[in-house]
């Protein structure tokens, strides 16, 4: 396992059916991932709505790389790696801000930069003629990250300079994308309610594949389901549930549920679970809100978007959504054995208020670091990541409804508990990771 540099030695760690084990365990994979893997991927980076005004920012970190994501004064978005050209300090360390003017200045020697991060002003001008500077990198001013791509109001940035395009990398899984979206009658959505980050003792892939297993429910969160039933015993028949315990108890569904919810592969390791039905296609009805996107949308687009709840739509690799409720989740990997988890919600613009209530209980119920309901997937993530320490087999078995003649083909159905999403998820990662150590 020394010469995992060489693109044979990665596609040897991945079999038509299992993975090995130092997919999760290896600091020397996890720091090619970092340079060729996230780089050569489109991640998200941000909702529009975080940016409203110009001058407004947030910062983030991917794959090790500080980065800046802006709203000019033109109104468009840019992202920058977030550093200045001059020292390499970080231009800003908030989470998010507003510039407070028309440009851009580092805390530390004062170089300024216009929004289109090229080189305004610094200090001591005179001190730098005949100094080489103008012939420089430092000159260039900010450099801006070489993909971007707004869809939807969703950002999405690559790191490398070559690559897949945008559309080619997401094709039809940007109508994940178009069902968030489209559930709003004016097509507008706000991200609300601040975020909930959760930092676990892991690697990532073992979250994204969570995602990707309706199975594990029946099993790991028997528990929460069975005391919300305990809870839940209303005095008089037909009561209306509280939000919390419809959102709960769906946990308990058996396998046969699970397995009936159908599932969908995509190219480049996209997937969605839950193409006919999922644990969010029973919450209740919102009144004329059904009426009022058949007006925005037409009787049958406004049909098909209140019909698609599925369970989870992944756009691979960073970004995990739910059209009912309205969150997503997004993964943030920091180091091999150590993943940093948001979820945002977001305000359906001209929709009821329930639906951001829906969003924000969900949030709160699974996606919390106070959730009973995350703390059983994280104790089983950070016991994964410790168990294949131990000795026993190298690999990790993916065999569920695995068949030898399994296409490696796109828009692939299957069932709702099949592990080929995950599978798709790796042989994704195997091209990705090789293409971009051979582009060097």
């Amino acid at each position: 396992m020394n010469q995992l540099d060489h693109p044979q030695a990665i596609r040897d760690l991945v079999r038509p059916d299992q993975v090995h084990k130092q997919l999760y365990l290896s600091e020397q994979l996890f720091d090619l991932e970092q340079r060729h893997f996230f780089g050569n991927t489109w991640n998200y980076a941000g909702h529009a709505s975080q940016i409203p005004q110009a001058g407004d920012y947030i910062t983030f970190d991917l794959a090790g790389q500080p980065l800046l994501v802006l709203r000019d004064h033109e109104g468009a978005v840019r992202v920058f790696f977030n550093r200045c050209a001059h020292k390499g300090a970080q231009l800003f360390t908030s989470e998010s801000g507003n510039t407070g003017g028309r440009f851009l200045r580092c805390p530390y020697h004062a170089w300024t930069y216009r929004m289109d991060g090229s080189l305004l002003a610094y200090p001591l001008k005179a001190g730098y003629e005949c100094s080489g500077l103008a012939g420089s990198e430092a000159s260039h001013g900010l450099v801006p990250v070489p993909g971007l791509q707004v869809y939807r109001d969703f950002i999405f940035v690559r790191l490398s300079r070559g690559g897949i395009a945008f559309d080619d990398y997401f094709g039809p899984m940007r109508s994940a994308i178009d069902n968030m979206v489209d559930r709003s009658p004016s097509g507008e959505l706000r991200v609300e309610g601040g975020v909930l980050r959760n930092t676990i003792h892991c690697n990532w892939k073992f979250y994204l594949e969570n995602i990707n297993d309706p199975v594990h429910p029946v099993t790991v969160h028997e528990s929460a389901v069975r005391a919300a039933q305990a809870v839940w015993q209303p005095a008089v028949a037909d009561t209306p549930q509280p939000m919390s315990v419809e959102q709960i108890l769906p946990f308990g569904a058996k396998y046969e549920f699970f397995h009936g919810m159908g599932g969908q592969v995509y190219p480049n390791g996209h997937s969605v679970s839950g193409t006919h039905f999922s644990i969010h296609s029973g919450y209740g009805e919102l009144g004329d809100y059904a009426r009022d996107l058949e007006a925005a949308l037409g009787q049958e687009r406004a049909r098909q978007v209140l019909e698609q709840s599925p369970q989870n739509a992944v756009l691979y690799p960073s970004l995990a959504l739910k059209g009912s409720p309205q969150t997503i989740r997004v993964i943030r990997p920091v180091a091999v054995d150590r993943t940093v988890i948001e979820a945002w919600n977001f305000r359906t613009v001209g929709a009821p208020e329930l639906l951001l209530e829906r969003a924000l209980a969900y949030s709160r119920l699974a996606f919390s670091p106070m959730s009973f309901v995350a703390h059983d997937d994280v104790h089983l993530f950070e016991s994964q990541q410790r168990g294949l320490r131990s000795r026993g087999s190298d690999w990790v078995s993916l065999h569920r409804e695995f068949s030898a003649d399994e296409p490696d083909q796109p828009n692939q159905a299957t069932s709702g508990t099949s592990e080929w999403l995950i599978r798709n998820q790796y042989r994704a990662w195997v091209r990705f990771m090789t293409e971009g150590m051979a582009s060097e």
